[in-house]
Order: structure tokens, then C-alpha cells, then sequence
């Protein structure tokens, strides 16, 4: 059976990823047989890796067998080519594409897009539908399952329909609306963004910050302000999130891209950048920027953040952090990596974070010097040009924040915040105890179970909706997984997770105890 891999005799309690002795030797370990610690193939044998390349091609044929018999039904008249554009047109997207859409997402799609008829809580309504054409559209059949919630970001739990914060929320409407209709640098701004702003500089321990209305937006707008364009080197992390690579092409820098989560390999870059120079010419590159992520989104791991502040610091680099996925949900009070890491925030040059995963609302927030939020309100175009962020989903963060930092009187925002590392750790425990591999670092929230063929994910997510459990899947070469976001919330029973994972494998693991 394969082995999970940084998990062996690590304490759930642990506090610094990075510092933690049994982690490093295990990393060390494997970095002496050329293993990539954080490579979820390498636990795979040569014959399991043939066989998930085999079922690969076995679904890649079967698509162009249809493929032949469309044309050739085509040639008959008996079909239409879907792919042929209008007389006169060049086609509108890729064929390749279009094969990929067809014959292979198709069949497994009905393990995404799963609609939710309720608040993304511990237990989530899943509409059920079916489907007459393969996938190809569905049809609701009116009924809803109540399954248990395996796939929300919603770490905190503050993605509720009751209690203090949302009553807030609900009650501000009749005074703001639910639009400002305007981006921010036009009547945008409201009092109650301008808190958040300042709440949230306070909260990571910035000078100022601003927010956008669209996490993703966030990032693909601000790096290609901060930039700089031509003469720019920007290194980023193999596995960061779309948002970040999009805004590093937009930007017009050049770009490098070192192995996830290496600092080793980071350095490797920097140095040969920093000594060869600009391509061609070889002048120096006026700036360098890294970016990274705090919590890596589809792998669970936590950023080396210390090891990366050191090689900032020695080469002179600047450090952008996106923790979309850390700030709220790791530290001791919540404020992310930097806390967790034990990491002064003033190293980091600018902290990026979403409002989308443990506040429950959505958008997004850039925090650093007050001279580069004065510069980013006049140059991002998710400041200049995108509306601004809805009141009330800025009051719901608000409110979440204050929670969280426990301004509100109260100790809830702490509880959330331990309860959330604590069944984490336990449910982690529980997937290695069952004989599964998983990734990720302790005390992260995402817990990808790694189930490499993209057959097996399939089955394995439709068996898991049928035991009334909703998981999301990622369909990867070699890397085909599925998630679980953590338990974040009281309702949660971890024991019927872990059995109907179990189940699945092997005879039912169950640990002892109720979940919290």
C-alpha cells in the first residue's frame, strides 16, 4: 500500500511547518534519492503510472472513434458538424479544445458543476439532475440531496444565513443597496469599504490596504500594475493560481517559474538571473519580484515562507504573498502564513488576500506601504475601471474581521479558528489511517485525497454524492484528485466522512470521538 507522504510521526499540534524537525527530515530524505518532496506522483509504481497513462489513452481513443463516426455520418448528411463555422468564418475556438470538451470532461461531468440549493454550510442541498445525452446538457428533476459539504471554502463557517454577522448584513441593504454601480475611483467608495480597508491594514499588521470586488481580479490587475512591464523579472512558484499567472503575462515582465515550494531552486534562479542579466543585452534587471502563495490552493501545502523572506532579503528581491487561502485560516488569531510562520509582515512587500473563503463574502484586498496603495488606486484597473466592491458583502467581511480579531466581545473568532485546525488535523489523521495519500501540510485546511486515474476519480466522486457527500474533483495527468476543504463547522461528522471514505477502500476506519 502506498504510504502519505509528510505525514509519518508528525504532531497535529505542530505549530511551524517549516521548523518542524520531523518534516525536514522526511524532506531531507527524500531530496537524497532525488525525490521531490512535494510531488504527489513519486509514492506511484512504474506499473500503476502505465496503467493511468493506459486509461488516458483508452478515453482519448474512444473520443476519436466518435470523432471518425461523426465526420463520417457528416459526409453522409445524417449529422451536422458542430465544429464547422458559418460560411465565410475561421473557426471560433480549438479543435483540440473542443475534442478535450467532448470526449473526455464530458463523460465526467457530471462530477463538476454540481449545483447547491442552500449556504455552503457543513450540509449543503445538492440539486439533483440527470441527463439524456451524455452529459452533454441536464435536466433538473426537482429533488434535493441533503449531503454532507466536503467542497467550500467556507473555512470559518461565516457563510451562514443566521446570527449577528448576516443580520448585519441583511439590515444594510436598505441603506447601501446591493450595487454601487461606479468603480471606486468614481463614486465607488463607500463608508463602509473604507473601513474594511483600514480594518484589514490593521488586521495584517499593514500601513494601509485597499480592496477590489473580485479576488481574482485582485491579483491579475494589481501585478501587471506593479510590474512594470519590460525589464521586470518576475519568478513565480510552479503551482501558483491562475490569477497570479495571469496577471505575471499581462504585465509584459519576463518570467520564470521555480519548482513549487524550493527554495533551493529559487535561489538556483535569482543568482543565475541577478548574473546573467537581461536576455540579449544582459543590463540589470531593474526589478525582481517573487511571487507565491500561503496555502497552495490544489495541493494543501503551506509556503516555506522563511526560507523565501531570507532569499528576499539576500538578493534584494521583492516579495508578493497571495494568501487567499491562509489569512483567516492559519496562525494562532488568524492572520495568515506570516503569522503562522512567525514572519514579520513588514518583509513581505505586499500581501495580497480574498474575502471569498474564511469571511464568507467575496472580493479581495491588497495591503502594504501607504505609498504603494496610493500608486495601485491610480494605476490597477480593478481600481480604475471594475465596479466597486457591494456594500454588503463588504459589511459581511467587515463584521467577519471584527469577529475573528474578537472586537465583537467575544471569543467565537478563536474557537472558529482552533476548531478549524484541530478537524483538519483529525481529519487528515483519519484519510492516512485508511490507507489513503494525501497532500498538503498539518494544519492546512485542504486536504486533497489523491486518487490519480481520472476513472477513478469519477466513480470515487459519484460514490461519495450516492453516500449524500459532495466533493469536488480536479482532473489531472498522473495528479487526479479529490478534495476536502477541512471540517469548519459544528455540524460536520467526521466519523461518517472517514467511513464513507473507507468504505470505499477498505473496511470503514472510524476514530474515536464526535467531531466538533
Amino acid at each position: 500500500m502506498a504510504q502519505p507522504f509528510l505525514k509519518q510521526a508528525v504532531d497535529p499540534n505542530a505549530g511551524d511547518v517549516v521548523c518542524n524537525p520531523e518534516i525536514q527530515r522526511d524532506m531531507s530524505k527524500r531530496q537524497q534519492h532525488n525525490v521531490d518532496p512535494f510531488d504527489v506522483r513519486s509514492v506511484l509504481s512504474w506499473l500503476t503510472t502505465a496503467l493511468i497513462y493506459l486509461s488516458f489513452s483508452v478515453m482519448m481513443l474512444r473520443g476519436h472513434i466518435h470523432e471518425w463516426g461523426d465526420k463520417f455520418l457528416t459526409i453522409l448528411g445524417f449529422r451536422k458538424n458542430e465544429m464547422l463555422p458559418p460560411k465565410g468564418y475561421a473557426p471560433l475556438f480549438s479543435r483540440a479544445e473542443y475534442f478535450w470538451l467532448r470526449r473526455m470532461y464530458q463523460l465526467m461531468r457530471d462530477c463538476f458543476e454540481r449545483p447547491i440549493a442552500s449556504v455552503p454550510g457543513g450540509r449543503v442541498d445538492v440539486m439533483e439532475r440527470t441527463s439524456d445525452n451524455y452529459n452533454r446538457t441536464f435536466r433538473f428533476t426537482g429533488r434535493k440531496v441533503d449531503s454532507l459539504n466536503l467542497s467550500s471554502y467556507n473555512y470559518l463557517g461565516f457563510g451562514e444565513n443566521s446570527g449577528p454577522v448576516i443580520d448585519k448584513v441583511a439590515a444594510s441593504i436598505g441603506v447601501y443597496g446591493v450595487s454601487t454601480a461606479s468603480p471606486q475611483m468614481d463614486a465607488g467608495s463607500t463608508l463602509v469599504t473604507s473601513l474594511l480597508e483600514q480594518q484589514i491594514a490593521r488586521f495584517v499588521r499593514k500601513p494601509a490596504a485597499m480592496v477590489f470586488a473580485m479576488g481574482y481580479a485582485t491579483n491579475s490587475t494589481t501585478i501587471a500594475a506593479l510590474s512594470g512591464g519590460k525589464g521586470t523579472l518576475i519568478l513565480s512558484d510552479a503551482l501558483n493560481h491562475a490569477s497570479l499567472v495571469c496577471g505575471a503575462r499581462d504585465s509584459g515582465s519576463t518570467i520564470r517559474v521555480f519548482k513549487h515550494n524550493d527554495p533551493d531552486d529559487l535561489e538556483r534562479l535569482l543568482r543565475d538571473s541577478i548574473v546573467q542579466g537581461q536576455p540579449r543585452l544582459h543590463r540589470p534587471w531593474k526589478k525582481i519580484l517573487i511571487i507565491c502563495e500561503g496555502i497552495y490552493s490544489m495541493e494543501g501545502y503551506i509556503c516555506r515562507l522563511p526560507e523565501i523572506v531570507a532569499l528576499k532579503r539576500k538578493y534584494k528581491a521583492y516579495l508578493y504573498v497571495d494568501e487567499a487561502h491562509s489569512i483567516g485560516a492559519l496562525g494562532s488569531s488568524g492572520r495568515g502564513v506570516c503569522e503562522y510562520c512567525g514572519v514579520d509582515t513588514s518583509d513581505i512587500d505586499v500581501l495580497m488576500g480574498t474575502f471569498t473563503k474564511s469571511f464568507g463574502s467575496v472580493g479581495g484586498y491588497i495591503s502594504g506601504s501607504q505609498e504603494l496603495i496610493d500608486y495601485l488606486r491610480v494605476t490597477s484597473y480593478g481600481s480604475m475601471y471594475a465596479t466597486a466592491m457591494s456594500p454588503p458583502c463588504a459589511l459581511q467581511a467587515l463584521e467577519a474581521l471584527r469577529v475573528i480579531a474578537g472586537e465583537d466581545g467575544s471569543d467565537d473568532g478563536r474557537q472558529r479558528i482552533e476548531r478549524l485546525r484541530r478537524n483538519s488535523n483529525r481529519f487528515r489523521r483519519g484519510l492516512d489511517a485508511a490507507g489513503f495519500v494525501t497532500c498538503g501540510s498539518p494544519d492546512s485546511p485542504i486536504i486533497p485525497v489523491m486518487l490519480y486515474s481520472p476513472t477513478v476519480m469519477a466513480r470515487f466522486s459519484r460514490a461519495l454524492l450516492e453516500r449524500k457527500i459532495a466533493g469536488w474533483c480536479r482532473l489531472l495527468l498522473v495528479s487526479s484528485r479529490v478534495g476536502c476543504l477541512g471540517a469548519f463547522v459544528p455540524i460536520v461528522c467526521q466519523s461518517r466522512f472517514l467511513g464513507a471514505f473507507g468504505a470505499l477502500r477498505q473496511p470503514a476506519v472510524w476514530l474515536p470521538g464526535e467531531c466538533d
